[in-house]
């Protein structure tokens, strides 16, 4: 065996370990998923052989308010990643079209705020709530969210409308096209790829963020984060229900990610085709 067969074996059987590294716990979540009680609370870590049941999934169907949770999820997380997108577009925009001193670092020190983690926020976000009598309200979480991810958002976007020549929207404002047209015309197209990467991280965080959801929903309000934690009783931990909760809880990212990512690469692969 030669010193280059050598080493991409050695690459990937180091890219097969970790792998399957990242992919063990989810396959422990899925698999506990499918135990009953008397499996899970065995010890035997059985994550192969073992006679799987429906029963935890039946259970959070049926009985455990899933659709309630998951509308309230998708309310929060599809309003919040649409107004992000919205917002932190046009400021992103007029930071890349807007030329003064200190433009760049105000677009990077924007990202610095995304740095603070929500459980800082969530006493402060709390008693504003409850000072301001709107509490158990989803326009709250959607309009905090929207918040957090703004940052990020502004930041990534303002490196794509840099990469476009400033000359596309000369010419079709030659043409006769209205700022807006030159927006959603012109701009927009190209800027597909920067808006799926922004949708997913802004999508994903509002999905799945736990401390702020846990303090400002009450019963009828609650994401499914919140459900799932739910099954913590005082009398233990239902882990197969919870392992079935947060089951079902990834499989709308993973699809959303998997959609918004083939618009990523047709966006990135876009600009070597001619017409």
């Amino acid at each position: 065996m030669n010193n280059d067969a050598f080493r991409q074996l050695w690459h990937y059987t180091a890219l097969i370990i970790l792998a399957a590294m990242a992919l063990a716990p989810i396959w422990v979540m899925i698999a506990t998923s499918f135990k009953d009680d008397i499996l899970v609370q065995d010890g035997t870590p059985l994550w192969f052989f073992f006679v799987p049941t429906l029963d935890n999934y039946e259970y959070i169907l049926t009985r455990g308010k899933f659709d309630r949770y998951l509308t309230n999820s998708i309310i929060v997380a599809c309003a919040s990643t649409i107004m992000t997108l919205l917002l932190g577009g046009f400021c992103a925009y007029a930071l890349a079209r807007t030329d003064f001193r200190g433009r760049n670092l105000m677009a990077n020190s924007t990202l610095m705020v995304r740095m603070v983690p929500p459980a800082v926020l969530a006493v402060p976000a709390f008693a504003f709530v409850m000072l301001s009598g709107v509490n158990n309200d989803l326009m709250v979480l959607t309009f905090l969210y929207t918040a957090l991810n703004l940052p990020f958002a502004i930041w990534l976007l303002f490196g794509f409308y840099k990469q476009i020549p400033v000359e596309l929207e000369e010419a079709a404002i030659v043409d006769g096209a209205s700022p807006l047209q030159v927006f959603f015309r012109v701009l927009l197209p190209l800027m597909k790829s920067g808006y799926a990467v922004a949708a997913i991280f802004t999508f994903r965080i509002a999905w799945n963020e736990f401390i702020l959801a846990l303090l400002l929903t009450g019963r009828k309000t609650r994401t499914l984060p919140v459900g799932a934690a739910g099954f913590i009783t005082d009398t233990g931990v239902e882990w197969g229900r919870i392992m079935a909760m947060g089951t079902l809880i990834v499989i709308p990212p993973l699809l959303f990610t998997f959609f918004a990512a083939r618009q990523i690469i047709a966006g990135m692969t876009a600009g070597a085709v001619k017409g």
